[in-house]
């Protein structure tokens, strides 16, 4: 029998982390790299990138083009021996290595392993934890491996690509039942975040459209994979634009750095190639703003502790790491010009739920008169949840409150309330920064005008082509070459 894995396109690394295809050098200092690290952002999705999402195979070619631009975008000064994938990783039964300087994505793939970047060790160790069906994405997400409302989405889209392909030759009901089976399982990991419902509607859509339960084992595969290719695809333009418009919306300072504060973690390890929130931030220093970043810590996870200040070191932008605490602080004595935060879900009215003590910081920047800026792409807008109260906010297990990195704080026995998001109402929200622009109050008016423009912008895929397989046998052999037309 043919193994599913020769159905599967090779990813961007191999195992050991090396790239698929020779990095270009770096652009060289001054003028000339300063220009190009300002329009990159601009113009990344360009033709060649955007030809390629006509066919399977596009987020291969985007990771790769992604590790070619990463050293010039994000540190020029390091050149391209230190693009995505390169430096010290290892499995996860293996041991971990030190860590390594390098832009690193939460995830990559090759063939039929998804090789996820454990969030749970970081800025210790860089250790990879190999996925190979939908079940061990689950896994995934459920732990913390990988986390991020667009991450979680994008690699939730690979699982049940992953699965599908291991069912090519198994019977038409127990294929259904295993791929819807694993979809809501991977829906119910993190209720929170809409992208993942979002995401496995869509490629139970796909399943539907290359026929379902009468369908053929290789076309719903094939089709799956290139639906999941295509979320990430379509992931990494969609934040690339974010990002751009976020910057640009930045205040305007004079004869001082830009001083920004942000909480959790909204960078390429949330959000796949590159971030949200964090993307504005670097998209604004590499265009030659003087940048300086307050990181919140982000209790209980310490996702800004451990993930945020590692992505701006690595990213060669100045951060000062603080207490969550200490925010209000630093808002009452001016030294906070705007705070960038993601979303894991935003209501059609723009209330937003995204990491816990995002509400109290956006009533601290009202009170002290500083934009509080919410940055989420249009896939993370639902229109269909009327307001914040509609929201379902995650609970998260007490020992993340009651240890910190299985070291206990507390004594044995202690009860504790651990919420994973809170909802900020949307009248604390100064704008709302997407895809298709920055977004104003009333929220309600512009949410819906631009999900207007971003179908308008991304109309729905045509039909699916045939299968490897059934292209495969419709192509004529060697021995009889095609008739001359």
């Amino acid at each position: 029998m043919t193994d599913p894995a020769e159905h599967l396109p090779t990813g961007a690394a191999a195992p050991d982390g090396a790239p698929a295809s020779s990095p270009a050098a770096p652009p060289a200092s001054g003028e000339g790299a300063d220009l190009d690290r300002r329009r990159f952002f601009r113009e990344f999705m360009g033709e060649i990138v955007q030809s390629a999402a006509t066919v399977v195979g596009a987020a291969t070619a985007l990771q790769r083009s992604a590790a070619e631009a990463a050293a010039s975008i994000l540190d020029p000064e390091r050149g391209a021996s230190q693009l995505v994938g390169l430096g010290a990783t290892a499995t996860a039964d293996a041991e971990a290595t030190p860590l390594a300087a390098g832009f690193r994505t939460a995830f990559r793939w090759d063939g039929p392993v998804l090789y996820l970047l454990d969030q749970r060790t970081l800025p210790q160790q860089v250790v990879d934890y190999e996925a190979r069906s939908a079940a061990d994405v689950a896994y995934a997400i459920r732990d913390m491996i990988v986390r991020g409302a667009p991450a979680i989405g994008q690699v939730a889209a690979i699982g049940l690509a992953l699965t599908a392909n291991r069912l090519r030759a198994t019977k038409p009901y127990a294929r259904q039942a295993t791929i819807r089976g694993a979809a809501n399982g991977l829906r119910n990991t993190r209720p929170t975040a809409v992208n993942l419902g979002w995401a496995m509607d869509r490629m139970l859509a796909r399943y539907e459209a290359e026929g379902g339960l009468e369908g053929d084992g290789d076309r719903i595969a094939d089709g799956l994979w290139a639906e999941a290719e295509a979320i990430v695809f379509e992931a990494t333009e969609d934040h690339g634009r974010l990002a751009a418009a976020g910057a640009d919306a930045l205040p305007a300072v004079a004869d001082r750095p830009l001083e920004l504060l942000t909480h959790c973690n909204t960078g390429p390890l949330a959000c796949g190639q590159y971030g949200t929130a964090l993307g504005v931030v670097q998209v604004a220093h590499h265009a030659g703003r003087d940048v300086h970043v307050w990181v919140d810590e982000t209790r209980p996870y310490l996702q800004g502790a451990r993930l945020t200040a590692w992505e701006l070191a690595e990213a060669g932008v100045p951060h000062t790491l603080i207490a969550d605490v200490a925010a209000g602080s630093l808002l009452a004595a001016g030294r906070v010009d705007a705070v960038l935060v993601g979303a894991d879900r935003i209501a059609a009215d723009g209330d937003t739920a995204n990491k816990v003590g995002t509400y109290p910081l956006a009533v601290l920047a009202a009170r002290h008169g500083v934009p509080f800026f919410v940055c989420a792409p249009m896939t993370t807008i639902d229109l269909a949840t009327p307001d914040g109260a509609a929201i379902a906010i995650e609970q998260r297990p007490a020992i993340e409150v009651t240890h910190v990195r299985g070291v206990p704080i507390a004594p044995d026995g202690t009860e504790a309330y651990n919420p994973a998001f809170d909802v900020t109402p949307a009248e604390l929200v100064t704008a709302i920064v997407t895809d298709e622009g920055v977004l104003r109050p009333p929220f309600g008016a512009s949410l819906a005008a631009a999900a207007e423009r971003h179908r308008q912008r991304r109309p729905p895929p045509a039909a699916p082509g045939p299968s490897a397989a059934e292209a495969s046998a419709a192509a004529p052999s060697a021995a009889e070459p095609p008739e001359a037309g």
